[in-house]
């Protein structure tokens, strides 16, 4: 009965309707699969990645608003689910140009199918989430894994990269030990 539960990894990011933000997202999304010990298929994930943050900006993004990624790794069985939240009101489908060589767009989500084990789209209020998942393959570390504050995201080590997205507050150094006499939390009443 002495089984250990290993709970998801979680990694999310915010940013705004900005070219530079596809290129940046990557790089996050890297950094994780790297901090995970993910192997193989990071290549399908980060064109998926890609694609997917790219057809946020271009038809779900409204001006002056942002999306947000949202990484989930389960460590038994390997699941990988990427999504991107939007609160834009497009619709979400495959054009039929994959064989028209003159488009210079639409093919975008038949990657995504290709690429991904599954893939679809929920709802949100306002706007949308589009997914995929990939089986990866997750090396032994002895690294603690996770931590999350109840109810916010996950900050996996977020905030100490200065990562853009990541709230003022989250900057520091975080700690679980009791306050001490020095702490502002020692001046409460009991």
């Amino acid at each position: 009965m002495n089984e250990t539960t290993q709970l998801p990894r979680i990694r999310e990011v915010f940013h705004r309707r900005e070219r530079r933000s596809v290129p940046l997202v990557r790089q996050f999304v890297r950094e994780a699969l790297v901090d995970w010990a993910c192997d193989g298929r990071i290549d399908d994930v980060l064109l998926c990645v890609s694609e997917l943050v790219t057809n946020a900006l271009l038809h779900g993004v409204p001006p002056g608003r942002g999306f947000r990624l949202r990484l989930q790794l389960e460590p038994v069985g390997g699941t990988l689910r990427v999504e991107v939240h939007d609160s834009g009101d497009g619709e979400v489908r495959i054009t039929d140009s994959w064989a028209d060589s003159e488009e210079e767009g639409g093919r975008g989500l038949r990657l995504v199918a290709a690429l991904a084990d599954k893939w679809g789209v929920g709802e949100r209020d306002p706007g949308k989430v589009v997914w995929c998942e990939f089986e990866v393959s997750v090396r032994s570390t002895d690294s603690g894994g996770t931590w999350a504050i109840p109810g916010a995201a996950a900050l996996d080590g977020v905030a100490s990269r200065g990562s853009e997205g990541a709230l003022p507050w989250m900057a520091g150094t975080w700690t679980t030990a009791a306050p001490t006499a020095t702490s502002p939390d020692s001046s409460r009443p009991s």
